[in-house]
């Protein structure tokens, strides 16, 4: 049996004991810690300060279960899906997404997903699993050298919106982002990175709670109780009323201004009285709404609206002073859109 621990789940103070245990200067765990996580090494050998006996003990003790690339497929707009693999063989994928001002890399917080939303791919999987903070982190620290390598620019952006719900994989899900935004790790800003829901009232006034310092999406989808419980089984625990409750409460504990998600479904949720119903939804707190482009999936009863419908809504929208962002889907071509990350390999 291994009883060798995964190194990276233990901090500075928990590794000084082994150093001392073996006879080496406690500062070495420091020097182990920046290894792991600023330099994102994932084997021992590569700790070149430190000496070879000395990194053969960490072998017999330690692990660092790291997160690879299984395949790597790249789109005709030059979006990068990929499938990665876990330690334990499971697989997830997140994508890279290039634009003129920014890098985002959009990654997977569950093997799976248990929401059984149903535009979504992902949502037609069992959750598996949630995934631990350091393969989330892994996750990270690969899009963001595919950024580097591939188009000469960092990463600029990380969405939690690939596969899984984060807020049911909490704990990891902030240790993760904990890691990417300290100066231990990867240093980037928490504005830079915005965690998406499908709404779970509890998990978000918790969020306000923790003061966090990154941006909340909810995807919303449609405004009114019973279309919702129809694409979105959650709401039925979660309606809009508790929901609308929560993201003031978030929003007077953080200041952060709320982002509404609303993938537009031709003759479901597209039409005028649609619009107004989000438009009212809206008016509760400041926000800024981003429609989005359906990607349809197989088997999928929801097909694309059509641009003529789509521009009367954005404009309904902007008639009622809100603040509107259409998406335009990425990586389609590969199945690596919002809603279509399926593991289809």
């Amino acid at each position: 049996m291994n009883n060798k621990q995964n190194i990276r789940h233990l901090s500075i103070e928990e590794l000084k004991p082994f150093f001392i245990e073996i006879g080496e200067k406690v500062f070495r765990a420091k020097q182990v810690h920046e290894w792991i996580w600023k330099k994102s090494v994932q084997s021992f050998d590569e700790m070149t300060n430190l000496s070879v006996k000395t990194r053969e003990k960490l072998k017999e003790n330690f692990l660092i279960p790291s997160v690879t690339i299984k395949s790597s497929q790249i789109s005709s707009d030059r979006t990068i899906k990929n499938a990665f693999q876990l330690s334990d063989g499971n697989v997830v994928e997140g994508v890279l997404i290039p634009a003129s001002d920014r890098m985002t890399a959009c990654i997977s917080s569950q093997v799976g997903c248990s929401l059984t939303c149903k535009f979504c791919a992902t949502g037609k999987l069992n959750r598996l699993r949630n995934i631990d903070f350091d393969e989330i982190f892994d996750q990270v620290v690969h899009i963001k050298k595919q950024a580097e390598q591939n188009y000469k620019s960092p990463l600029t952006n990380i969405v939690y919106m690939g596969m899984g719900e984060p807020l049911l994989n909490y704990k990891g899900m902030m240790r993760s982002i904990e890691k990417i935004t300290s100066d231990e790790g990867l240093g980037m800003s928490p504005k830079r990175i915005t965690v998406s829901t499908a709404g779970i009232a509890k998990m978000i006034k918790k969020l306000g709670d923790d003061e966090v310092k990154f941006n909340l999406a909810l995807s919303l989808h449609a405004a009114n109780d019973k279309k919702r419980n129809k694409i979105m089984p959650i709401n039925e625990h979660n309606s809009l009323d508790s929901l609308s409750e929560a993201l003031k409460y978030f929003y007077n504990k953080t200041g952060t201004r709320v982002t509404f998600e609303y993938i537009v479904f031709k003759d479901f949720n597209d039409s005028i009285e649609d619009a107004l119903e989000l438009a009212d939804f809206s008016k509760n707190l400041p926000c800024k709404i981003n429609i989005i482009e359906y990607n349809p999936i197989d088997d999928g009863e929801f097909q694309q609206t059509t641009p003529e419908r789509l521009d009367a809504f954005v404009k309904s929208l902007e008639d009622k002073g809100l603040v509107v962002n259409v998406r335009r889907s990425r990586g389609k071509d590969i199945d690596a859109a919002c809603g279509q990350l399926a593991n289809k390999h």
